[in-house]
């Protein structure tokens, strides 16, 4: 297959699904990971795509993710994200609830054979499905969001009637008093159900979430198991999470990444 060939299927492939991983890529088109990373290179470099650690997505401008609002903090998101998954056993079955953290954690689970996975978010799964077998992906089934979030009483019933090993969360904000929250009321319930099924709660959420205050909480500080954040943080802050929380994991940048900061300098 000719390059130009290649580089077609994989902005088809990112035109469907919004994003491609490099090993996945490779499995499929039968070539190396370096040929797979040159591909990649000459999008990027034509606008087409966007690089990130272990693939690429969508060029929709800056630090964006196709259909979300922008997308901040992207680098710490992909570094809290990689740690998260090293905490997936293969054969487990987890939850993860919607957001752009959440959508930034499912591109690293590729690494992670024979999961089931539960989510109420139509882009958490699609991701999960592109070029998988050995995920099972359970869609909640509910109302739809703006987002792309399902929410509501079916997603509410669905919920309470699994029981998962893990539970992966992404909040809009974390504090000291309101604990985890969300700025709608409807999907609150429903993250609300989805810790409830989970046997452990891991939440995922970077630096600039500490302080902001949703008008519904989620769960209390000290019902994250682990809490996966980045170096952001402040210092008062870390203290008092560490009280508060199970564990506190600060998620180190990943060097990938580092090395593309450097390139665009």
């Amino acid at each position: 297959m000719l390059a130009r060939q290649r580089q077609e299927l994989i902005l088809e492939e990112i035109r469907r699904t919004g994003a491609v991983q490099v090993h996945a890529l490779v499995a499929r088109l039968g070539v190396s990971d370096m040929t797979i990373r040159r591909d990649l290179d000459v999008l990027a470099k034509r606008g087409l795509v966007e690089k990130v650690y272990g693939g690429a997505t969508a060029a929709v401008g800056p630090s964006r993710e196709p259909g979300f609002k922008t997308v901040r903090s992207l680098q710490e998101k992909e570094a809290i994200s990689a740690h998260a998954a090293s905490l997936i056993r293969p054969g487990t079955a987890i939850g993860i609830s919607a957001g752009t953290t959440t959508w930034t954690f499912a591109r690293f689970l590729d690494e992670v054979p024979d999961l089931t996975v539960v989510t109420n978010s139509i882009k958490v799964a699609d991701v999960l499905r592109a070029g998988r077998r050995d995920c099972t992906v359970v869609l909640t089934g509910g109302v739809r969001t703006a987002t792309d979030a399902l929410v509501g009483p079916v997603a509410v019933r669905t919920l309470r009637s699994l029981h998962l090993d893990m539970v992966f969360l992404g909040v809009h904000g974390m504090a000291e008093g309101p604990g985890f929250t969300t700025p709608n009321i409807n999907e609150s319930e429903t993250d609300r159900a989805l810790v409830e099924a989970g046997q452990r709660l891991v939440v995922i959420a970077d630096h600039t979430k500490w302080g902001v205050v949703g008008i519904s909480t989620v769960a209390a500080l000290e019902e994250a198991d682990v809490l996966i954040t980045d170096d952001g943080l402040p210092e008062d802050a870390v203290a008092l999470l560490r009280a508060k929380v199970g564990q506190l994991v600060v998620a180190e940048p990943l060097p990938e990444l580092e090395e593309y900061v450097e390139a665009e300098v």
